[in-house]
């Protein structure tokens, strides 16, 4: 990758990486435990302790917290196996996340050419130890092929639009 790109990733606002550290912080720790503690405080005073009949249920908070916690866990950790194992709906939010984000799709289709770098380079050692000789074709394809890879090693960018470079390795 060129320096530039490396240093201009590290060199961007710093009050939006705060931003982005804060947000995750909020989202995934105090938000949750904030949300768990006001739900289970305000559902305890203002259904259970004004009727009667599930006061006999849960005579204490106490009691009704510990019963949250035994039944609300694991139907929530089931829950979230339904969310990720059995529909559709984690595959989807994948998609979308490698659609809206060109930094997984770089490293998809990198994998991508590394995969057919690899096919290709295979295809040729078994024929090299096969003692078959490479064609003048088969020897102008490896050297294409490093120019392109070296270009493209020197001129790539995860910032910049240019995703359709690896179009002009891949494509023979």
């Amino acid at each position: 990758m060129k320096e530039t790109a490396i240093v201009h990733a590290h060199n961007a606002s710093h009050v939006f990486r705060l931003w982005q550290y804060f947000r995750v912080g909020w989202i995934t720790y105090f938000g949750f435990f904030f949300a768990a503690t006001n739900t289970i405080v305000i559902t305890y005073y203002l259904a259970i302790d004004n009727m009667p009949f599930l006061q006999e249920v849960f005579p204490t908070f106490a009691h009704y917290v510990t019963t949250i916690i035994l039944i609300g866990v694991p139907a929530l950790i089931g829950t979230g196996y339904i969310h990720f194992q059995r529909t559709p709906a984690f595959k989807e939010e994948s998609k979308i996340r490698v659609e809206g984000n060109r930094h997984d799709r770089r490293g998809i289709l990198n994998r991508e050419l590394i995969l057919l770098i690899v096919f290709r380079l295979n295809n040729l050692l078994v024929k090299k130890f096969n003692n078959k000789k490479l064609t003048e074709k088969e020897l102008n394809e490896i050297y294409t092929l490093e120019r392109k890879i070296q270009n493209y090693k020197n001129f790539r960018t995860i910032s910049g639009p240019i995703l359709s470079d690896i179009d002009k390795i891949t494509k023979k």
